[in-house]
């Protein structure tokens, strides 16, 4: 009884690891060193105001980020843009009143508009709904050790471009490694030069992406900085109250123990 559930369990783990290795092996995703990974981990400003730049000037066009408040890019932690910035970004957008129902110039309250392209998906949570480090089928593993793995996985569809496209159905499908088809009906959207930074950085495909990739992901957890500081202060509160409890019960039960009993 007990060779065959050692049989059974041994299959069944071959099987899981072929199919990791089978699924990891399709898709190669980079880890990429962000300075908001680890447990201190904090946002680059000036990488998020590159990354805003980029998607300002290429992404928006198609995609949205209409779970995202404007007034949120002058926030500590993200951006950190000045207040008339923020209300001069804000101006570029035309906005619907919910109360008048006429047009009007945006406001920092109100949130990045809609994506205005058919099928082209909101932006807002993409760095959360994309996971690159998926790890050992079903357990997680890798995404333990290197997160979630969602910037590095936009990074890497930003600059896998083959080059080769086909059509189907009367549509353009582009040759992506990254995607889990390996075609996209996205066109590849950066060119090296094709955003200029201001404080001189890098404008190639793969720092653009990884500006974007960064700033993608302060869209989706714009409290993640907030969150680690909890959560640090939560674990050092438990560690003092644990130790605590055990000096305080080892002093308490003390006169019921007495004292040990050193054997000759």
């Amino acid at each position: 009884m007990f060779r065959k559930i050692a049989i059974s369990a041994v299959s069944a783990l071959s099987l899981m690891t072929g199919a990791a290795l089978a699924s990891e092996g399709a898709v190669h995703i980079e880890d990429i060193p962000f300075s908001f990974e680890g447990p201190f981990g904090t946002y680059d400003e000036h990488q998020l105001q590159r990354g805003l730049q980029v998607f300002t000037e290429v992404c928006s066009a198609c995609h949205g980020l209409k779970f995202v408040p404007i007034r949120t890019l002058s926030d500590e932690g993200g951006p950190h843009l000045p207040a008339d910035q923020v209300r001069a970004y804000a101006k570029q957008f035309t906005v619907t009143d919910k109360e008048t129902g006429e047009d009007r110039e945006g406001l920092p309250t109100d949130n990045f508009p809609k994506n205005t392209s058919i099928g082209a998906p909101d932006l807002s949570l993409m760095a959360k709904a994309r996971a690159g480090f998926h790890g050992p089928y079903g357990l997680g593993i890798n995404q333990l050790i290197h997160g979630i793995g969602g910037p590095e996985y936009i990074v890497s569809l930003l600059h896998s471009y083959t080059g080769e496209t086909k059509d189907e159905a009367g549509n353009t499908f582009y040759e992506n490694p990254t995607f889990s088809t390996g075609w996209i009906r996205m066109p590849p959207p950066l060119s090296d030069g094709q955003v200029t930074f201001a404080d001189g950085a890098p404008n190639d495909i793969k720092h653009m992406s990884e500006d974007v990739a960064a700033f993608l992901m302060w869209t989706a957890e714009p409290k993640l900085m907030g969150r680690k500081d909890t959560g640090f202060k939560a674990v050092l509160f438990l560690i003092v109250l644990s130790s605590l409890l055990y000096l305080t019960n080892k002093r308490l039960w003390a006169s019921v123990k007495g004292p040990k009993k050193h054997q000759a």
